[in-house]
């Protein structure tokens, strides 16, 4: 086992662990805004965990899929932000 495959488990550990803590809260959390914000943090992991095995395993097979999970996230956090910030408005 090399440096870095070891450096890719203890990663991956860490990215599980932060998985589950945002699922938890995604189920446990009282307001929408946690669920949204746990959902936001669930898709960083998935492209972290993506970014990561594209550094392990040295390859750029799955770089359109990592675009594309980071525009649909970033559209989705605004467009939520926006709809949520014109229901609180008087």
């Amino acid at each position: 086992m090399s440096l870095l495959h070891l450096a890719g488990l203890i990663v991956g550990i860490f990215l599980v662990i932060g998985a589950i803590c945002a699922i938890a809260r995604v189920i446990i959390g009282p307001t929408a805004l946690d669920r949204i914000l746990a959902l936001d943090v669930l898709l960083a992991i998935v492209l972290c965990s993506l970014g990561a095995d594209m550094a392990i395993n040295r390859h750029a097979d799955t770089l359109p899929v990592l675009v594309v999970l980071a525009f649909f996230g970033v559209t989705g956090s605004i467009s939520i932000t926006r709809f949520i910030s014109r229901r609180e408005e008087p």
